[in-house]
């Protein structure tokens, strides 16, 4: 696939590692300086198309894999295949078959989950972090988080919808896979994902009569094409291993991330500024603590979506990091 901006093709091929075949999409190669993107739910490395050309055309060896679970990367079946764990030791994999001992790292939502924890684990593999809408929350708070999410949010909050096994892929059924696309990928609401009582979310999600600016219909219907193949439990998965996550995760209590970093959010987020929110938390003391050599940044207007919706301030923001850290 050609992408807007190409000076060559951006290739893509499926690699082994940890036990899973890899699809992956890569430029730039042959630069000292490896740079993985990550994407988050319901997406795919081609969240990512705008930064992989601009990253790659500055002088990086840019890879956006599929994450397990998703477009042409395996899916095992059983929430458990989609730990932390499972998440980094598939990254780790990933470094080892590019002939990389140190990547930058930079995650969105889901991929930014798995940007930390690699970094938690291995920092002597990450040159640095760049974090978008999720920073590093700690490893063990004091109840499991679907207890936590229950008890604060009801059975209307999307994650506790999410971990009953087949009732999300059902709801989402009900919907042709371009609609499910738009209601996510343009969510503009700033509020928790809160459906009424008796509602599933998909259904409280509205569907946006016209496209924003920054994504068209074919892009939309690129991920609709891929969702078509592959479903949506592989990404379910991650939500439903939460709880496993927050049992794995016992030992790194307390633990720091080391390795140079840097937080991206939007100011429009959802639950940005919600109770208990990310805005108070980043602000903190907490967060500034777990990650000491920590750069902050809020970019006004930008909703979850971030490196799609606000892709040059993003890029701008990534290359600024990038350029401190590389090597020459």
């Amino acid at each position: 696939m050609m992408m807007e901006g190409d000076h060559e093709e951006v290739k893509q091929r499926r690699i082994q590692t940890n036990g899973i075949w890899m699809h992956i999409a890569e430029k730039g190669r042959g630069s000292p300086n490896l740079v993985l993107l990550l994407h988050g739910f319901p997406e795919l490395w081609f969240s990512w198309r705008h930064q992989i050309n601009h990253l790659a055309n500055s002088g990086y060896h840019v890879v956006a894999p599929d994450l397990r679970g998703y477009g042409d990367t395996d899916s095992p079946p059983h929430h458990t295949s989609y730990t932390v764990l499972h998440l980094v030791g598939d990254l780790i994999g990933l470094l080892d078959h590019l002939d990389h001992q140190q990547a930058f790292v930079v995650g969105h939502d889901w991929g930014a989950v798995a940007a930390w924890h690699l970094s938690l684990f291995r920092p002597d593999r990450v040159r640095g972090v760049v974090s978008l809408s999720v920073p590093f929350w700690p490893p063990t708070p004091p109840s499991k988080p679907l207890e936590f999410f229950k008890q604060m949010f009801g059975d209307g909050f999307y994650i506790t919808q999410f971990q009953e096994p087949g009732r999300a892929e059902k709801a989402f059924a009900h919907y042709d896979h371009y609609t499910v696309m738009k209601k996510f990928l343009l969510i503009n609401s700033t509020d928790l994902l809160i459906a009424p009582p008796g509602m599933e979310i998909v259904d409280h999600l509205q569907t946006p009569l016209s496209l924003p600016p920054w994504i068209t219909e074919e892009e939309l219907q690129f991920y609709a094409d891929k969702f078509a193949k592959s479903g949506y439990t592989g990404g379910f998965n991650y939500y439903r291993a939460m709880d496993l996550n927050w049992e794995l995760l016992a030992p790194w209590q307390g633990s720091k991330i080391t390795v140079p970093a840097k937080f991206i959010v939007g100011d429009k987020d959802i639950g940005f500024e919600s109770v208990g929110s990310t805005k108070d938390y980043i602000e903190g003391e907490v967060f500034k603590s777990l990650v000491p050599n920590l750069e902050v940044v809020i970019i006004n207007n930008g909703h979850h979506f971030i490196q799609q919706e606000k892709a040059q301030e993003v890029t701008d923001e990534i290359l600024s990091f990038l350029s401190k850290h590389s090597v020459a």
